[in-house]
């Protein structure tokens, strides 16, 4: 569970700013631990933070005594305040084909996905797409994303240079794809292809906020070659904290795809894992269709896995069953994804939506507790950065999203009706608005702000206010 001790203020950086109103954090596994002893709520709360990281939370009466020099704060009625959401897996390069007509998963990817990406070697239009993408994940409160580029070094360089100019911790890197998918998108050879991996890697990894991944797309579109050079140069770098982030068991076909290329492994885990593909930083998506020895082996060797229910039900892949996930004699790390462009939207919250109800069809449920804990927090460990981002807590980033409570007249309305903060919530994300964030907080700067008529800004923009200055 997170701490709260609040951490001295640094008189040489730059001023104080707050957040006040309704907060919301989480601080353990709701899966695995009594709700209650889970979560922390002020029903008027106050953020202090300073240098991009938070100091202080609690309610508002004990917290703002403290800062007698605290006088910049954004107070907010009829919201909550909490973490920036996290997006465990994403396609960024996949925004302009969203919501394109999918028959299955391996025809929609040949129609239109590998189409769109082959684009992605042209700068001009990579950095275009960066640009929107960064956009719509910030009007959605999403501060974190674990994020597929593609085969080119360009789309690893656009998304990484957008990422720095709002100073978002974001995870990336170049695709590995050398067979099984069209010529203008697959790597020249296997050889070749880690190289520029690794070189990317070099350039990227903790360069500010950034963290870099190793992504074979998914087995079938690597050579075994490929598979066994990545599995390498991810265990070569291990220890720095690179990724490694992939595709496991989303849909029956592709299962069935992977036992015929990969016969002399037991499971689709097994090949990954065969190759060095398995370890801590492993994130992988979707895992709809999994069997209890590779529940094991992921449990075991603490990898991260990404919830898409958006993707799964647009695409009819299997169901995501997060009671297998949760078991508690070996429960996984569990994350949300919004899988843009096989999801349909850039926004968690409404992801949790179809969370719900992927569940529901499995005779399970989730309540608001355990789908925000997964949309910040379980988001947060499935990526090993639960110490880091994912809570409001002294020493955390101070990355944040601002839920309205009140985002059309209907739920004006229908709130009325709700008691409970959890209530509020939970028709908040059954509803699936599009317009539920009003502000976003990176590292303490409200990059996003709806209200504002510059409504998103990089980093830069903000001018640094001394603390002697005021």
């Amino acid at each position: 569970m997170t701490t709260s001790t609040p951490l001295p203020v640094n008189p040489d950086g730059t001023a104080l700013k707050g957040i006040r109103g309704r907060v919301l954090t989480f601080k353990a596994d709701p899966f695995l631990y009594n709700e209650q002893e889970c979560y922390d709520y002020y029903d008027d709360g106050l953020v202090v933070m300073q240098d991009g990281h938070i100091l202080n939370v609690g309610d508002y009466k004990t917290v703002a005594p403290e800062y007698p020099q605290l006088t910049d704060i954004d107070a907010y009625d009829d919201a909550v305040i909490m973490p920036g959401f996290i997006d465990c897996h994403v396609h960024y390069v996949q925004s302009p084909m969203i919501g394109s007509f999918g028959d299955t998963l391996l025809q929609w990817l040949n129609e239109y996905t590998f189409p769109t990406e082959s684009k992605f070697k042209d700068k001009a239009f990579a950095d275009d797409v960066a640009r929107m993408f960064f956009r719509q994940l910030l009007e959605q409160g999403t501060t974190t994303a674990n994020v597929f580029s593609t085969t080119f070094a360009t789309s690893v360089d656009a998304f990484f240079e957008e990422s720095e100019r709002y100073n978002t911790r974001m995870i990336s890197g170049k695709v590995l794809q050398d067979r099984n998918l069209p010529d203008s998108l697959k790597d020249e050879s296997a050889e070749e292809s880690i190289l520029l991996t690794e070189k990317l890697l070099k350039k990227w990894h903790h360069r500010g906020r950034q963290l870099y991944a190793i992504i074979p797309r998914f087995a079938p579109t690597s050579t075994p070659e490929q598979l066994r050079l990545a599995g390498e140069l991810y265990q070569r770098y291990i220890d720095q904290g690179v990724y490694m982030h992939t595709h496991l068991d989303e849909v029956q076909s592709e299962i069935d795809w992977v036992t015929q290329l990969f016969p002399e492994q037991p499971n689709y885990t097994e090949v990954y894992k065969h190759y060095g593909l398995v370890g801590p930083r492993s994130v992988m998506a979707h895992c709809c269709i999994v069997r209890e020895e590779e529940w094991q082996v992921l449990h075991q060797c603490d990898c991260g896995v990404a919830h898409c229910p958006s993707s799964n039900l647009f695409l009819g892949d299997g169901e995501f069953k997060y009671w297998e996930a949760k078991q508690q004699d070996r429960p996984v790390r569990v994350g949300m994804g919004t899988d843009v462009g096989g999801g349909t939207n850039f926004s968690i919250p409404r992801q949790l939506n179809e969370a719900y109800k992927v569940a529901m069809l499995n005779m399970k449920n989730l309540d608001a507790v355990k789908s925000f804990y997964l949309a910040t927090r379980g988001g947060a460990e499935a990526l090993h950065l639960e110490n880091t981002i994912g809570s409001l807590a002294p020493g955390y980033e101070a990355d944040v999203a601002v839920l309205s409570l009140k985002p059309s007249e209907f739920s004006t309305w229908r709130m009325q009706f709700a008691k409970t903060i959890f209530e509020k919530l939970f028709v908040l994300m059954t509803l699936g608005l599009n317009n539920m964030n009003l502000a976003t907080y990176v590292a303490g700067k409200k990059v996003y702000d709806r209200s504002r008529a510059q409504t998103h800004m990089y980093a830069s923009e903000f001018p640094e206010t001394k603390i002697s200055d005021k």
